[in-house]
């Protein structure tokens, strides 16, 4: 893997490592002042980091309809 030094990757890493060295993890968080969403992801190689982004993207998709739906009664 590519060294990213941001301190989102940088704390995706360590959740992985704390995860019992989880290959791949992905983060979804909301911003300090709360108004958007972030994305974060790594993977263990390169092979595994490309994988992340994929499935991070997706989430992030996901996450941003969730934050744009609108409650039914």
């Amino acid at each position: 893997m590519a060294w990213n030094p941001s301190p989102e990757v940088a704390a995706v890493r360590d959740a992985a490592k704390a995860l019992g060295d989880a290959p791949i993890a992905v983060v979804i968080f909301i911003t300090p002042n709360g108004d958007r969403l972030g994305m974060a992801s790594y993977g263990k190689t390169k092979k595994l980091c490309d994988e992340a982004g994929k499935l991070g993207s997706y989430l992030f998709k996901k996450a941003m309809e969730w934050e744009n739906h609108e409650e039914q009664p």
